[in-house]
This record gives C-alpha cells, sequence and structure tokens, in this order.
C-alpha cells in the first residue's frame, strides 16, 4: 500500500498544484494569490499524506482526499476527470498494494537470506 499509495499522492500534489494555477486565472478565484496558496497547502497536504499511509487509518485518510480533490472540479471543470482517474488509481492502490509490500518484504527478506 505504502508503495503505491504514496506515488499516487506524490504525482496527484503536483496535479492539484496545477489545477489551482489554472483556476487562478479563469477567474474561479477573486484573487491569483488566494488560488495559488490553497493550491500550495492542498499539495503539501498531499505530500503530508504519503506519511501516514501506514497508519490503520492512512488508507481512509487518502480517499477522503480523493473525494476533496474530485470535488475540485467544481472549480476547474476538466478536475473531474483528472481527479477521477486519480481516484481509480488510488482504490488500485489500495486494493493491490498491500499485496506488492507483502511481496518486497518477502524478496528483502530472501535477499538477507543470501
Amino acid at each position: 500500500m505504502r508503495v503505491l499509495g504514496s506515488s499516487v499522492l506524490g504525482i496527484e500534489s503536483i496535479v492539484v498544484f496545477l489545477c489551482f494555477l489554472v483556476a487562478s486565472t479563469n477567474g474561479s478565484f477573486a484573487s491569483q494569490t488566494t488560488a495559488i496558496v490553497l493550491g500550495l497547502g492542498l499539495m503539501v497536504v498531499c505530500i503530508a499524506s504519503i506519511g501516514v499511509l501506514g497508519r490503520p487509518w492512512g488508507p481512509w485518510w487518502g480517499s477522503i482526499l480523493q473525494v476533496l480533490i474530485v470535488a475540485l472540479g467544481l472549480l476547474v471543470p476538466l478536475m473531474f476527470v483528472v481527479g477521477g482517474i486519480f481516484a481509480v488509481l488510488w482504490f488500485l492502490a489500495v486494493k493491490n498494494g498491500t499485496t506488492v509490500d507483502r511481496l518486497r518484504a518477502r524478496a528483502a527478506a530472501d535477499q538477507q537470506s543470501l
């Protein structure tokens, strides 16, 4: 979960910031500064969320974050599509991530036994 989830959140943080840059120029915000500060804030939240993926509530936090990011489509309509793509990637990361983590741990243990 940590490997795939962190990849999704890391790339998504960049896309979210770019979304707010678009929102700052299309008239969704009264001030470009406000849009950029909010974009940077949500980008930092996405990056900080990578650190909590190992906790039991980490996947739930990431799912809530995905809903919030899809809701950005109200500001920039294309984010419904882009956020939806990342939501699907998040679902796949949660679904298949534990298997990947288990295989990586097994491979590391096998490597140490050699």
